[in-house]
């Protein structure tokens, strides 16, 4: 299937955004690729040396001069295909300038795993109701995938979720290279929700690693974690065909609890640590998307009345400034 020179616009100048920028520069599928960048400094560095000297600078992006943009409304009207790759807290302010009909006739793909954090929702969920856009011309990007390793060129897999399996691998297509493996799924909902809770559990893992916990009683976490994980799911999609044990969502999970790379992991282990929260912030510069999507995630627990407690201990860590040490020894009488 071929698609010719279609217009993909990147929304994100971030670690992940700039290994997704690579991984569409080494797909040889002909295409145009625009880029919106935060910040002017980095876009005139850029556009004189063809480096991110903010994330993966060692990264070779291949973009046009004039396809860099700071205006976002820019690049999703000039796009056949946008693709959202903020941290999600930054997401309405990148989008800020956007109007729904900017959108129409798009594919728009989620990259983003989190959860907008003062409106409760998945971000399929909050493009449908803000933009209109619908459901078929969502595509969610799932795992397990670290940006420094695609960075790398080391193999990794990419699941692409849609209601409309054409989209899905027509997007598919573009992120396809020697070093990359697409995945075509039905599942947004769970795909989605499963990058979120993830971030969740790579965080309690780290948590209790900064306790001095061993990889033994990690291993127990996590294969709590994904039971937990399928109990929330299909509370929320019970109808969809969907195998737990796939890549996308413990394979995922595995990746971003275990990896050195794990943002949300360090996030953990420095507040296990003792670190405050606001003091981990501060000293790792950059999103751990589990800390918002631990408050997110309170919501649909107490909307189908689950039971999540390697979540409700995160939440009450985080949130209710509880102490680590205390909450991780409730929790450990609660794993099987």
């Amino acid at each position: 299937m071929g698609f010719s020179k279609e217009k993909i616009g990147m929304v994100g100048s971030g670690s992940w955004a700039t290994a997704m920028i690579k991984i569409l520069g080494d797909n040889t599928t002909q295409k145009d690729i625009l880029w919106w960048i935060r910040k002017d400094a980095d876009l005139q560095y850029i556009k004189s040396y063809r480096h991110n000297p903010s994330y993966l600078s060692a990264v070779e992006v291949r973009v046009e001069a004039e396809n860099l943009y700071l205006d976002a409304k820019s690049v999703v009207q000039k796009s056949d295909i946008v693709v959202l790759n903020t941290p999600s807290a930054y997401l309405k302010d990148a989008l800020k300038d956007v109007q729904p009909s900017d959108f129409k006739d798009k594919i728009v793909v989620s990259a983003i795993k989190g959860i907008i954090p003062d409106e409760n929702l998945i971000v399929g969920e909050y493009l449908t109701r803000k933009y209109n856009i619908s459901l078929e011309n969502i595509v969610v990007v799932g795992g397990p995938c670290h940006a420094e390793e695609v960075s790398a060129e080391k193999l990794s897999y990419l699941t692409l979720a849609s209601k409309d399996q054409g989209n899905a691998e027509r997007v598919a297509e573009y992120f396809r290279n020697r070093y990359i493996n697409s995945i075509i799924s039905a599942d947004t909902f769970g795909v989605e929700y499963g990058a979120v809770l993830k971030n969740i559990y790579a965080l309690a893992g780290g948590v209790c690693h900064g306790l001095g916990f061993g990889d033994n009683f990690l291993a127990v976490l996590i294969s709590n974690a994904i039971r937990e994980m399928e109990v929330c799911l299909t509370a929320i999609d019970p109808e969809a065909d969907r195998e737990i044990n796939a890549s996308a969502y413990l394979g995922d999970l595995l990746v971003t609890a275990y990896s050195q790379f794990s943002r949300n992991r360090t996030f953990g282990h420095m507040i296990g640590k003792g670190y405050t929260v606001q003091s981990a912030q501060l000293e790792m510069n950059m999103v751990a998307e589990g800390y918002y999507a631990s408050a997110c995630i309170q919501n649909i627990i107490h909307r189908y009345h689950l039971e999540m407690p390697i979540c409700n201990m995160v939440y009450q860590i985080l949130y209710r400034k509880q102490d680590a040490a205390t909450e991780v020894k409730k929790l450990v009488s609660k794993l099987s």
